[in-house]
């Protein structure tokens, strides 16, 4: 009975599976496709970024150079780089600048004549000599108003200052002129001029200086100031004066 049993069941599994119909069912069933992995996101290359444009580089401005002016405006009037000694006025040799804002065709450097004339572009000749460098701007300021329509703005610089000389002769190192840039006394000029000679008479030194078209000379005793004696006679020279030294 028992092998009856497992007879039956070898004949049930063969039907089922190695049978024909087994065989029918398995080709009817559609085979089953792969599973694909999913594929990468496709990855975009970024846009090439152009190089920004190189701009000229523009050379650096020299040490102290003033900015050049925006194209179309009008150049500021110079002015006064140099101190100017205390009290000073023009005179002859002088080299001046005279420079318009909005005129520059009537600007122009010039140099004082001995008769103390200057010559300027439409104004011609005009009175600078004696002046200090704010009334000579106001005078040209006065006798331009004939050719312009307002009030012009302008300046006077002092270039050079040749007309402040004072003299030594005689018996020193370096006789000749000196510019007179700044304050100095009788016995700093002679110490300019390379000192007093060995056989000088340094008791009789003259000053001699040109006042009001009158000329008046002082005395200076060289030995009396060096033995600290009577120290006012070293006083301060003037453009124009001149030292005697016997």
């Amino acid at each position: 009975m028992k092998n009856l049993h497992t007879w039956a069941a070898c004949a049930l599994a063969f039907c089922l599976l190695g049978g024909p119909a087994g065989e029918l069912a398995r080709a009817q069933t559609p085979p089953t496709a792969p599973v694909q992995p999913p594929a990468a996101p496709q990855q975009t290359p970024p846009a090439p970024v152009s190089p920004p444009a190189s701009q000229p580089r523009q050379p650096a401005p020299a040490p102290g150079a003033q900015p050049a002016p925006a194209p179309g405006a009008q150049p500021a009037p110079a002015t006064q780089e140099t101190p100017l000694p205390a009290g000073y006025v023009i005179g002859p040799d002088d080299v001046l600048v005279v420079s318009y804002w909005r005129n520059p065709e009537m600007s122009a450097e010039v140099t004082v004549r001995p008769d103390g004339l200057i010559s300027l572009p439409l104004l011609n000749e005009v009175q600078a000599g004696g002046l200090t460098p704010e009334q000579l701007r106001d005078k040209i300021a006065k006798a331009a108003m004939k050719y312009l329509e307002e009030a012009p703005t302008l300046a006077i610089v002092v270039k050079a200052i040749n007309s402040r000389k004072v003299y030594v002769t005689g018996m020193v190192g370096k006789p000749g002129f000196y510019q007179l840039t700044g304050a100095m006394t009788v016995v700093q000029l002679l110490a300019t001029a390379g000192g007093i000679q060995e056989f000088a008479d340094s008791k009789n030194i003259t000053i001699v200086r040109n006042e009001g078209g009158k000329q008046i000379s002082y005395l200076f005793n060289y030995k009396d100031f060096v033995k600290r004696r009577n120290l006012k006679q070293n006083i301060e020279l003037k453009p124009g004066d001149t030292i005697v030294v016997p």
